[in-house]
C-alpha cells in the first residue's frame, strides 16, 4: 500500500494531516452540540448542515489520502454533500430574514439584480426582477435542482465506471466523462448564481448577523473544493505535475489536492466556529436588522 512505502517525513505528514482531520471533526461535534442547545429548531438543522461542509470534505480527503483507490467515491461523496449545502445556504439567508413571508413583506417593492456572478456578472443591461413569491420559488429551484441532479449524475458516473466506460481524467468527446462534467458544471453555475442573487439583496440587511463572513467562507469552500481541485487535476492530466513512483501523474495530482483540502478545510472549520457562534447572540431580538438603502419605504 501507499502508506507502507512512506519514509519518515511522509509518515509524519500523513499523521499530521490525519490529526488535523480529527480535530476538525471534534470542533464540528462541539459546535453541533452548541447549535442544538442554543439555536431555535427552525434554523438548527440548516446551520449544522452548513457547518458540516468543511469537516466532511476534510474527512473524505483524508480517506482518499490513505486509500488512493477510494478517491472517486470520496470525491463523489463530498460533491453530493456540498450540493445539498449550497441549497441549505440559500435557505439560511431566507430564514435569517424571518422566513419567506417576512422577506416578501420587507422587500414588498424591491427588486433582485440578476446581473451577478458567476453567470451574468458582465451583463449589466439585464433588467431587475421584482421580488415575489414566484421569483423566490425560482431561486430556490435553482439550488434545489443541483441538490437533486448532482447525486443522479454521480450515480450514473459510478454505474458507467463499474462498466469501464467512465474514466475520470479522460475528457474525450466520445466518452461520457466530458458530457457529465459539462452538465454538472452548468448545474453548479446556476445554483451559485441563485445564491449570489439572494446574497446581493440581503447582504446589508443581514450585516449584523455576519452574513458577509459566512458567505466568504462558503465561497472559499466552493473555490477550493471545485476550482482548485479541477486545476490540479488538469495539470496532472497534462503531465505538468510529474509522476513519482509508485504514484502516476494523475494519482499524484489527486494526492496533492487531497492534502491541500485537508489543511484548508481544517482552517475553515475553525474560522466557521468563530463566525457562526458570534452571530448567535445577535439573533435574540426579533428585529436586529437595518433597512437596506433604497428600500426605506418598505414594510419593516
Amino acid at each position: 500500500s501507499l502508506s507502507a512505502g512512506l519514509d519518515l517525513p511522509g509518515r509524519f505528514l500523513f499523521a499530521t494531516l490525519t490529526l488535523m482531520t480529527l480535530i476538525a471533526i471534534l470542533v464540528f461535534i462541539e459546535e453541533a452540540v452548541y447549535i442544538y442547545r442554543k439555536i431555535p429548531s427552525s434554523k438548527r438543522s440548516i446551520i449544522i448542515w452548513i457547518n458540516a461542509a468543511a469537516p466532511v470534505i476534510s474527512t473524505t480527503s483524508c480517506i482518499g489520502m490513505w486509500v488512493p483507490r477510494s478517491t472517486m467515491f470520496t470525491d463523489f461523496t463530498a460533491g453530493i454533500f456540498f450540493a445539498i449545502v449550497i441549497h441549505k445556504f440559500l435557505m439560511m439567508m431566507i430564514k435569517e430574514c424571518g422566513g419567506q413571508k417576512v422577506l416578501l413583506r420587507r422587500f414588498e417593492n424591491g427588486h433582485f439584480s440578476i446581473s451577478t456572478g458567476p453567470c451574468c456578472c458582465c451583463c449589466l443591461c439585464l433588467p431587475r426582477v421584482s421580488i415575489t413569491r414566484q421569483t423566490l420559488f425560482w431561486l430556490k429551484l435553482g439550488t434545489f435542482q443541483f441538490a437533486v441532479f448532482r447525486p443522479v449524475l454521480i450515480f450514473l458516473s459510478i454505474v458507467l465506471w463499474t462498466n469501464g466506460n467512465y474514466v475520470l481524467y479522460k475528457l474525450s468527446p466520445k466518452g461520457p466523462a466530458l458530457w457529465i462534467n459539462c452538465v454538472t458544471g452548468a448545474l453548479t453555475l446556476f445554483a451559485l448564481w441563485a445564491v449570489g442573487i439572494m446574497f446581493r439583496k440581503v447582504r446589508i440587511l443581514l450585516k449584523c448577523k455576519n452574513i458577509i463572513p459566512k458567505f466568504a467562507l462558503y465561497q472559499f469552500i466552493v473555490i477550493l473544493n471545485h476550482l482548485q481541485t479541477t486545476i490540479i487535476n488538469i495539470l496532472a492530466t497534462q503531465k505538468i505535475i510529474p509522476s513519482a513512483p509508485p504514484l502516476s501523474s494523475t494519482a499524484r495530482g489527486s494526492y496533492i489536492a487531497q492534502q491541500l483540502l485537508i489543511m484548508e478545510m481544517f482552517l475553515i472549520t475553525v474560522i466557521s466556529r468563530v463566525v457562526y457562534r458570534r452571530k448567535y447572540h445577535d439573533l435574540e431580538p426579533p428585529e436586529c436588522v437595518a433597512e437596506e438603502p433604497g428600500d426605506k419605504n418598505q414594510t419593516p
